[in-house]
């Protein structure tokens, strides 16, 4: 897929959010002012709250919440898989909560309070517990289709270079080949070095393209997208302890000796107090730490940017009708604007983490001789 089609479909994409999500609220909105004073005797309406529309998009959930038709909410239910200590394992699909309205099996989906987003047992005698809850969420369904997306792919292109060795690529190939040609020269070689770099190419341009890949999935805001997979911080976590584990395994004694006993260096400072070798060993540390944070802070306030600017349309939605949509067209286009430069800036996470990776690799098997 070239880069316009992708544009062109992000742009039809956003729109239809607009329509099957946007429009029924702003209806609704407008319903609301024209049965204010029969409604004000009954009960008083609840009104919007940016903090909860924009928490309840970017967080993981368990069922893929599409929007609403008519008052009716429309998801994807998905599988939940909890074990309980007294009545053992359970696996049942999310549609049994009625999206948190109903108990199914002595289980609850809690929509607010402590346990919020969370799944709650409750026995025979009203006490409250959390089993251990292994459910397939959003975000891990995300992950999975992710995963098939690379998988799809990828042995595409591997089975084609087989078959064709020696041709000029064509399609999928024509658009991956400069990429990894880049990461290879541009990054791995350039970081680690001509004699290492080989070994940890599977790794970098299998982080490159996890990143890349679900990144611009989370910016389509429709089934099978809009999944906040690599705004989650425990996904960035796992990434980021993957490069520290790689890093640390393959150190050399030149890479721990450059932190205990770094040349120099006055003694003063290595003795009787360690302070540089305390603040180096904290610099291992803190290099995983900032890139999990990276990735999580940018990709979360990129979506809760575009979801702000939606936000925006239901607060003055709520003063009047007409101003709710009149807001509308503005917020869509600057949610259209902050598509685009989401999508460079899924781009350049990828690349920023994948180069800070190759960098912290060729730290950790430089070899230096005094």
């Amino acid at each position: 897929m070239s880069v316009k089609t992708f544009i062109k479909n992000q742009v039809f994409c956003t729109l239809l959010f607009c329509v099957f999500v946007v429009t029924p609220v702003i209806a609704n909105e407008e319903k609301d002012t024209h049965t204010t004073e029969e409604a004000s005797t009954s009960h008083k309406k609840e009104k919007f709250n940016p903090k909860e529309f924009i928490f309840e998009h970017i967080q993981d959930a368990h069922e893929w919440h599409m929007g609403e038709f008519r008052g009716t909410p429309i998801s994807v239910p998905l599988p939940i898989i909890v074990y309980s200590k007294t009545s053992g394992l359970h696996v049942f699909m999310s549609s049994n909560f009625h999206h948190g309205h109903a108990s199914y099996l002595g289980f609850n989906l809690i929509l607010e309070g402590q346990y919020k987003g969370k799944i709650t047992e409750t026995d025979a005698s009203g006490n409250i517990s959390l089993p251990i809850d292994i459910s397939i969420t959003k975000d891990v369904l995300s992950l999975f289709l992710g995963l098939a997306l690379m998988l799809w792919v990828f042995l595409g292109i591997a089975a084609r270079y087989k078959q064709n060795a020696f041709r000029a690529p064509k399609g999928k190939q024509s658009l991956f080949e400069p990429i990894i040609i880049f990461i290879r020269d541009d990054i791995a070689k350039a970081s680690i070095g001509e004699k290492k770099y080989e070994r940890f190419m599977p790794y970098l341009l299998t982080v490159f393209f996890f990143i890349w890949f679900n990144n611009m999935m989370g910016l389509i805001p429709i089934f099978p997208g809009g999944a906040n997979l690599t705004g989650n911080i425990s996904v960035t976590l796992i990434l980021a302890l993957f490069t520290f584990v790689i890093t640390t395994i393959n150190s050399n004694k030149y890479y721990w000796e450059e932190i205990y006993n770094a040349p120099g260096v006055p003694w003063w400072l290595k003795f009787p107090i360690p302070l540089m070798p305390l603040v180096e060993f904290m610099g291992v540390l803190t290099k995983p730490f900032t890139l999990m944070v990276r990735l999580f802070a940018n990709i979360t306030a990129g979506h809760i940017i575009a979801l702000a600017f939606f936000g925006l349309i239901f607060i003055f939605g709520e003063i009047n009708p007409i101003a709710g949509y009149g807001t509308s067209l503005l917020s869509v286009a600057f949610t259209i604007f902050m598509s685009m430069l989401e999508i460079l800036v899924a781009l350049i996470q990828a690349y920023v983490f994948t180069l800070l990776s190759a960098l912290y690799f060729g730290m950790a098997t430089a070899e230096h001789h005094h």
